[in-house]
């Protein structure tokens, strides 16, 4: 076990793309890329490139990804090797992956869970979508998270950046009034007692 160094030469959208396309596994581009997908345009500088996967299929990405990568379980700021075959445990959801014989990042994929066709949010298990209604695809055919979902995932966190409050400002207004009321109701019930986010026009 390491200590988590993050030193990334992040692989582009495209060059994901290329990578999990013919891995017959459902995947979506997260994080900043995927607001910036959906507003279509680079709106800030994106240090790693997240991707995000259902836990169902975790072992499935491992088999294509076995022979030219190297993955890593990060938890709690540590960095252990994903061993070949092995079913991660249900506390890990984040996975850090760098080419072998490499030394830089590549890319991230965090894992969501999901029950009879739906997502659950991780942090409160009633917030639920259907599988079929957390993606959008851009005109090349890459798929990633609805904007609102990952918005909510950047706002649920105990730690909101600066990046992530840029983020809003950038999307919030592309949003329309549908996935605002989602993403406004989604927080009101993590957060019952308030959150700077709800009261965003």
């Amino acid at each position: 076990m390491s200590e988590i160094k993050e030193i990334w030469k992040p692989l582009s959208v495209y060059e994901i793309q290329g990578i999990l396309s013919p891995i017959p596994i459902q995947w979506w581009i997260a994080g900043g890329w995927a607001l910036d997908l959906y507003i279509d345009r680079m709106t800030r500088e994106h240090d790693d490139i997240d991707v995000v996967i259902l836990r169902s299929e975790h072992l499935l990405l491992q088999k294509y990804l076995y022979a030219k990568w190297e993955g890593y379980k990060a938890f709690k700021g540590k960095l252990t090797p994903w061993n070949k075959n092995e079913k991660l445990e249900i506390h890990f959801d984040n996975l850090w992956f760098k080419k072998k014989g490499e030394s830089t990042w590549a890319f991230q994929v965090m894992i969501i869970d999901s029950e009879n066709d739906y997502w659950i949010y991780k942090r409160n298990g009633t917030i639920r979508k259907k599988l079929s209604d957390i993606e959008m695809t851009t005109s090349a055919e890459v798929p990633y998270l609805r904007p609102e979902i990952q918005l909510l995932y950047k706002g649920g966190s105990s730690v909101i950046r600066e990046k992530d409050k840029l983020d809003l400002e950038n999307v919030l207004p592309a949003l329309d009034n549908v996935s605002r009321e989602w993403l406004r109701d989604s927080l009101t019930i993590q957060y019952p007692n308030g959150h700077p986010w709800i009261e965003r026009k």
